[in-house]
């Protein structure tokens, strides 16, 4: 079996590779194909992972290590794929401070996929997502697609008008959440152990966890009413315990950013850095660190002043470690769990006036869920699982609306809900009927993002003001001009589309 990973000089796929490799779901896959326009950070990372296979196997826990080829050749590295994971950002952490720093410089929000920079991650992405699913389509026709590219929704609905049902969005934060909530109730709520059941509903970071029955009783009333309980669930402490009682819902943490949008706006700018410019600066010294531990161990070991060594996972370094130090991290494994703990522990920090807790910060990532998706569509093992989806099947969009997940949106938007995966596909599970109130802010939200996508696939710029102008964090055509104006002079990609439209 071959997974192309796209985008695989990112810096979270060697958890990808950890999760293969030791086979948790007893899935084997044979070769890992990582594809990335950067060849530097394709060394890097395939570095890494030389030291995560090592270490597995120095603790006894490679069950399956894949096979790991590299290359910066999309159509390469997705001949002959099983599956494919896109997880590309086109123009890089950069681009992502643009996307900040723009919107934060009109006074609006400026956040990864929230407001108005994530419609101008969309727009530059769009295009190249595209391409990714046409070469599938012409080189790797029966893979499934597993969407992880931000804004990931949008991103998905894109791709599906060239993949259809073969594409599927996935992101961790909901499944954290039904996680956080299983905890306290004692079961495995995603399993549906003692029958439960839960109704999740939204799009990609907008959504409501609105019941959850175990034993045939809703708990989350009880939940709700429970001061101690919702201590314990990040998001109820993120967005206001009183809030979420009085919803009657506990809402994916994203909300945080349309409910408290003064409040980031004021936390984000209070920052010395955005969140993109502290990831591009990790990051990037990361990426040199890695490339400079490499180098010094090759030197030693050629001139046989020391041996190459395979150092267990404890052996990293984590709370206060500097990736730059020379005390920090003997090799680029440990530079990089190293920086990883403290990129997961910053997630989202300007909510917060607490560090993060271990808990939240372990609980576990996307990895663990594309992995148990995988698994689920080759094997026909069945699993449950929330996941991006369309509202009704690609060969189905001229069914009744009734038969849709939810009747009032178009048929081929997708949506964030649970869903059973076996060998046949993903099947949405019911959902009880949509409030007024989270149905428009869906529908907005939308709305604004179609036509971006319609910006990016016809080069409108008059299509991308609307997009803009209309999202409900900006509500206004000047500002939506100005951002347009900000994202074409700080963004190439979105100049040249618009140029060439």
């Amino acid at each position: 079996m071959k997974l192309t990973i796209l985008g695989g000089g990112g810096f979270r796929v060697p958890l990808v590779y950890e999760a293969m490799a030791t086979g948790a779901t007893g899935l084997q896959v044979d070769e890992i194909a990582l594809q990335d326009v950067d060849a530097a950070r394709l060394r890097t990372i395939t570095e890494v992972i030389d030291g995560v296979r090592a270490q597995l196997e120095a603790d006894g826990r490679a069950a399956h290590p894949p096979r790991v080829t590299a290359t910066t050749d999309l159509r390469e590295a997705v001949t002959g794929a099983d599956f494919v994971f896109s997880a590309v950002r086109v123009g890089g952490a950069e681009a992502r401070t643009v996307d900040e720093r723009v919107a934060l410089g009109l006074g609006l929000l400026g956040q990864e996929t929230i407001g108005p920079g994530g419609l101008a991650y969309a727009l530059r992405t769009i295009p190249v997502a595209l391409e990714i699913a046409r070469t599938v389509a012409e080189l790797a026709p029966a893979a499934w697609v597993i969407n992880f590219t931000n804004p990931a929704g949008i991103v998905t609905e894109a791709m599906r008008s060239l993949l259809g049902d073969r594409v599927v969005g996935i992101c961790d934060t909901p499944i954290g959440l039904v996680r956080r909530v299983g905890r306290l109730l004692d079961v495995d709520l995603v399993a549906g152990e003692r029958g439960a059941e839960v109704d999740y509903v939204g799009l990609n970071h907008l959504g409501w966890l609105r019941t959850v029955t175990v034993d045939g009783v809703d708990r989350l009333p009880g939940l709700l009413a429970d001061d101690d309980a919702l201590e314990e669930i990040e998001e109820a402490r993120l967005i206001g315990k009183d809030w979420v009682r009085a919803d009657g819902a506990l809402p994916n943490e994203y909300l945080y950013y349309y409910l408290h949008t003064a409040s980031a706006i004021e936390r984000i700018t209070g920052s010395a850095t955005t969140r993109g410019e502290f990831l591009a600066k990790q990051q990037g010294d990361f990426y040199l660190a890695a490339a400079d531990a490499t180098a010094d161990v090759a030197a030693d070991v050629a001139t046989g002043t020391t041996a190459p060594s395979a150092p267990t996972a404890d052996s990293a370094q984590h709370d206060d470690a500097d990736p730059s130090s020379e005390s920090c991290c003997s090799s680029p494994v440990d530079l990089w769990r190293s920086t990883l703990h403290e990129r997961e522990a910053t997630y989202m920090a300007e909510s917060r006036d607490e560090e993060r807790r271990e808990e939240d910060v372990a609980g576990g990532g996307y990895q663990e869920v594309a992995l148990r998706l995988m698994t689920a569509l080759a094997t026909g093992r069945r699993e449950r699982m929330i996941l991006d989806v369309g509202n009704i099947s690609a060969n189905r969009q001229d069914a009744p609306a009734a038969e849709r997940i939810v009747p009032e949106l178009p048929a081929d938007a997708v949506l964030e809900v649970l869903c059973e995966v076996d060998g046949n596909g993903v099947h949405p599970l019911p959902i009880a009927p949509l409030e007024l109130g989270r149905l428009g802010m869906m529908s907005t939200l939308r709305s604004a993002e179609r036509k971006i996508l319609e910006a990016a696939t016809t080069g409108s710029r008059e299509a991308a003001w609307q997009g803009f102008s209309t999202h409900p964090l900006v509500s206004s055509p000047e500002l939506g001009n100005k951002l347009l104006e900000g994202y074409e002079a700080g963004h190439p990609q979105i100049a040249a589309l618009f140029s060439e439209g």
